[in-house]
């Protein structure tokens, strides 16, 4: 499958509620805009679209990824599942590997909509979905994709959990990284 056009973004953050964030927070996006074979019309197997991916994690540089999340906004002329067949289990073995590894799932969000949409790509920790410190995300916005006919594929990775988290739960250095859930 062609990628259209790649987009790339980055958001660093290096204090909240003035309190410095050490490391600091980088989260990293990238979008790749393909073409939908499948606009227009119904199409059973959606197999061909289960093989396209990219991956952020050079942006996040000297740091490395510890949370991620995935996403996708469907052009008007396509369907919702389009863009869910492309973040497969072979999506997410690509951004896995490219994380370092992961156990956990990948969160993740699918809409159709028009250029210009907005979408919050949501981030779990990769080893243990439970880690509340980790439960954030990235907001992304398109000012011209999806056309009507295009899918814009996007893989996110962050550093670290919220800064200043403190809503209790299951802590990043309790992980036994055993079964993708704590």
């Amino acid at each position: 499958m062609e990628i259209k056009r790649i987009l790339t973004f980055v958001d660093e953050v290096r204090s909240e509620a003035g309190q410095r964030t050490q490391p600091p927070l980088r989260k990293a996006a990238v979008v790749a805009i393909v073409q939908n074979p499948f606009a227009g019309k119904y199409v059973e197997d959606l197999s061909p679209l289960t093989v396209a991916s990219a991956i952020a994690v050079a942006l996040l540089a000297p740091y490395k990824p510890v949370g991620y999340g995935k996403a996708a906004l469907i052009g008007l002329a396509g369907e919702q599942e389009h863009g869910n067949a492309m973040l497969t289990t072979t999506f997410g073995n690509v951004m896995r590997e490219a994380a370092g590894g992961g156990k956990a799932w990948i969160s993740s969000f699918t809409k159709r909509a028009a250029p210009g949409a907005t979408i919050d790509v949501p981030f779990a920790h990769k080893d243990a979905p439970y880690v509340r410190s980790h439960y954030d995300g990235i907001s992304i916005t398109l000012h011209d994709a999806p056309l009507p006919d295009e899918i814009a594929l996007i893989c996110a990775y962050a550093t670290r959990g919220r800064p200043n988290h403190r809503v209790g739960g299951l802590g990043a250095d309790d992980i036994k990284g055993i079964d993708g859930l704590t």
